[in-house]
């Protein structure tokens, strides 16, 4: 299912726990990686390589929001929808990225580059409203510095 390069990466991260399912997070992210999403095929490689069963592996892949099952764009941006960043305008922000990137929440744009989602908790409540970009965050983020974001990501 992985490449070479990348089968040897899985059995080097493997030794590395005393129980061979304690390496499903770093194996599901060496799937996004080479396939762009976690695939269903991913999903039973998985199980199968850390003797897990299949709907153990599932379940991890839909709970933490760092994973995608479907493709998502280049820059998968995530809107936290909690308490503290929708009292600080959270959601001003998720339109503002809509009407800046052209689509909805949970699309991906017509060129392929963002996705927006929203997501529970990213953990910088005293910094609301959060933005993160694929694994960078923005907090106190406002509808000028999302689209200064945006503009700087469309051009890379």
């Amino acid at each position: 299912m992985f490449s070479e390069a990348n089968e040897k990466k899985l059995d080097e991260i493997i030794t590395h726990y005393p129980v061979k399912r304690s390496a499903v997070l770093p194996a599901l992210y060496i799937a996004q990686e080479e396939h762009g999403h976690v695939t269903d095929d991913d999903v039973r490689y998985i199980a199968n390589r850390l003797d897990m069963r299949v709907n153990e592996v599932e379940e991890v892949v839909t709970f933490y929001t760092m994973y995608s099952r479907k493709p998502v764009g280049k820059y998968k941006l995530q809107v936290c929808r909690t308490l503290s960043c929708w009292l600080q305008g959270a959601e001003q922000i998720a339109e503002q990225i809509e009407h800046k990137i052209g689509c909805g929440v949970g699309e991906t744009s017509k060129d392929g580059k963002f996705t927006l989602m929203e997501v529970e908790c990213l953990g910088y409540c005293d910094l609301a409203p959060c933005l993160q970009v694929n694994f960078d965050y923005h907090e106190k983020v406002t509808p000028e510095s999302v689209d200064k974001l945006i503009d700087g990501l469309k051009t890379k």
